[in-house]
């Protein structure tokens, strides 16, 4: 559903989406680089298991939060992506730190 733009050929940027190598462009926001791979799920629902994902792409809605660089309830579409990242599907709640 989401495509990236022909003229849009910006340098590209590694990174880990759940294990495996994965790769989005530079000034992509972690959430654009998911929809960019095809990826719309960020999350899994701490009520019902169900996947959810980037709304409103903006930070209002928090449908985004995914575990980046091993902190958890972070918003991917306010996560700018760097090279190297360790990006991870949320599942469930997150506990606090201790």
């Amino acid at each position: 559903m989401f495509q990236r733009l022909p003229e849009a050929r910006r340098p590209a940027l590694p990174f880990l989406l759940d294990g495996a190598p994965a790769e989005g462009r530079e000034g992509d926001s972690v959430a654009a680089a998911l929809l960019a791979l095809g990826q719309d799920a960020c999350r899994e629902s701490a009520v019902s298991g169900q996947p959810r994902g980037g709304y409103c792409m903006m930070g209002v809605c928090f449908d985004c939060l995914m575990v980046i660089d091993g902190i958890g309830n972070r918003q991917a579409c306010l996560t700018p992506l760097r090279a190297g990242m360790v990006v991870e599907t949320q599942r469930g709640r997150r506990e606090p730190a201790r």
